[in-house]
C-alpha cells in the first residue's frame, strides 16, 4: 500500500489518533490484527471505517502502520 502523503504527515496522523479516536494506537493495531483476515489494504481500511466509525485518513494511517510493523517483524526473523 503506498502512502499518498509524506512520512512526516503519516507520523502526525498517528500522533493524533489517541486524541481523535479515544483509543491508543496499540489498541487500533490489535484491532486490525484481531479483525477479519482481509488481504487488501483497502478492504481493511473499509472494515475499520465501518466497524469503528473513523475517518478514511486515520483508518488508512492505522492500516499502513500495521503493515509497516508486520513487514519489519518479518524482516527481523
Amino acid at each position: 500500500m503506498s502512502l499518498m502523503y509524506s512520512a512526516e504527515t503519516h507520523q502526525n496522523l498517528l500522533a493524533r489518533i489517541p486524541s481523535v479516536t479515544g483509543r491508543e494506537l496499540s489498541a487500533w493495531l490489535r484491532a486490525v490484527e484481531d479483525g477479519p483476515s482481509l488481504h487488501r489494504a483497502e478492504e481493511r481500511i473499509d472494515w475499520l471505517r465501518r466497524t469503528y466509525d473513523i475517518s478514511y485518513g486515520y483508518a488508512k494511517a492505522i492500516v499502513h502502520e500495521h503493515d509497516l510493523r508486520r513487514a519489519a517483524a518479518r524482516m527481523s526473523q
